[in-house]
């Protein structure tokens, strides 16, 4: 492999910021420092540019079925429309069918996602079956095979969603094996009834899935999950946080010193209920669950990033076309046409977090440039046991780096952006800070707009410990 030296940028870590180069050998950083030679080396002159790590996005959804529908992104077109967003790691999700054996679930994940994926990944477990014998195998999933984090849902009756029961049988089971159990929080049988009496009510359209939706009932199952991980003396996450109240629940148990963390997304930063009063069928773009809040909880969210409250932003990317064609009508929004109930929830998001939020966050002051990289790649990558072969600039790490333009302004829309999704949330948007290179392991696999990277180049992480932080 080819040696890679990058000269004159300045490296921005979640606890440094210095101009110095960069020598990589054999996928690794060699050395950090000034004036560097090597006349072998393919050189890349990063003057003008800031230098992050790789970005750590936790929350995927790439070719993730779920009853009628699947979201329209491969491993393939997924992975690398985050590499263009200067993403160089995921983890994505294993679903556990009913009955289905959790290392049967991995071993037909990984055989999919293998041959596609073009930057490194992880999986969490979802979990659905948590019966005894379920639950046995999950001591060796994490000692063996690196999956150290255990997705549950506390929505979706009938669906998805697992009773507290199991939740805290679940809990007792990882715990003393370094494992971490992540939470979807809201109250879905109180949801269930809420959507039950909209639909009896004639109320189809897009907006009440927001109002059957209410931020209340995200707080009070976050409050629960919370309780249940504070008997049963584990570490938990909570995932796409976007209620005041569910911070409420997070700050008073960190604040016992309680290990609860959780992440929040860009749609919640940046977007608002107000895009659910868009006509017509337009607003099914923005169902995602939990849904979009009003403007006092965006400014609870951003302040919980400040002071450390909130610990990761990830992009909880699920994308679904807002048209049926070309990929089907099971990948589509249009399922839900005559029934919000219907609409596949989620939405895209994973190119477009770290120019969100550095133009969004970094630039109008709310957070800094230290807090930024801490945000989408250091605590991540320590919450979910990869570092710090990921998420930092340091001498044995991962030569995972982003060459990023602070002051190039584009605008985003989906005719630009890579995923394979048909409408973006941001369309529109002006932003300022633009990817310019991204390395993976020192490919140099995104160069502006050209692609040089390959589907398979990207490696499963065996990950440690979860919760570590």
């Amino acid at each position: 492999m080819t040696d890679v030296l990058i000269t004159g940028g300045r490296i921005v870590t979640a606890v440094d910021d210095y101009v110095a180069d960069i020598l990589v050998r054999n996928g690794k950083i060699e050395t950090i420092g000034r004036q560097l030679t090597a006349p072998s080396a393919q050189q890349h002159d990063a003057s003008g540019l800031l230098i992050f790590p790789g970005g750590v996005d936790v929350h995927t959804h790439m070719e993730f079925s779920l009853g009628p529908s699947e979201t329209c992104d491969t491993y393939e077109t997924g992975t690398r429309s985050a590499a263009f967003g200067g993403t160089t790691t995921i983890i994505d999700f294993v679903l556990q069918r009913q009955g289905q054996s959790p290392k049967q679930a991995l071993d037909d994940r990984l055989a999919l996602a293998e041959p596609q994926v073009c930057v490194d990944y992880g999986f969490h477990l979802i979990l659905t079956d948590a019966s005894i014998d379920k639950l046995k195998e999950l001591p060796d999933l994490i000692n063996q095979d690196g999956i150290s984090s255990f997705k549950m849902f506390m929505a979706y009756p009938g669906i998805l969603m697992m009773d507290d029961a199991a939740i805290f049988r679940t809990m007792r089971t990882v715990g003393t094996h370094g494992g971490m159990v992540n939470l979807h929080a809201e109250n879905g049988g109180v949801i269930e009834v809420l959507i039950e009496e909209a639909l009896a009510q004639g109320n189809t359209s897009p907006k009440y899935h927001a109002l059957t939706r209410p931020s209340i009932m995200e707080g009070e199952a976050t409050h629960r999950a919370i309780r249940l991980a504070e008997l049963a003396e584990i570490p938990v996450y909570m995932v796409h946080l976007s209620a005041k109240e569910a911070l409420e629940a997070v700050v008073e148990a960190r604040d016992r010193g309680i290990s609860a963390f959780a992440e929040t997304c860009p749609h919640y930063l940046f977007l608002t209920e107000e895009e659910y009063e868009r006509p017509g069928f337009e607003a099914a773009k923005y169902v995602m669950t939990p849904p979009l809040r009003d403007h006092h909880c965006q400014q609870v969210l951003w302040r919980g990033l400040k002071f450390d409250d909130l610990q990761v932003v990830s992009t909880d990317h699920c994308p679904f076309c807002f048209n049926e064609n070309p990929y089907g009508l099971h990948r589509s929004k249009q399922m839900g046409h005559d029934d919000f109930s219907k609409i596949p929830n989620g939405a895209p998001g994973v190119e477009l977090r770290l120019p969100l939020l550095f133009d969004g966050g970094v630039r109008s002051g709310k957070i800094s440039l230290n807090r930024f990289v801490q945000l989408t790649s250091t605590a991540p990558a320590k919450l979910f046991g990869l570092f710090p072969s990921k998420g930092t600039i340091a001498v044995g790490s991962d030569a995972d780096l982003v060459l990023f333009d602070p002051e190039q302004q584009h605008v985003l829309s989906a005719a630009s952006h890579h995923a394979n999704v048909d409408y973006s949330l941001f369309e529109g948007r002006l932003v300022t800070g633009k990817v310019q290179k991204v390395f993976l392991r020192g490919n140099l696999v995104v160069d502006g707009e050209n692609w040089l990277g390959q589907k398979g180049l990207g490696r499963y992480q065996k990950r440690s410990a979860s919760g570590v932080f």
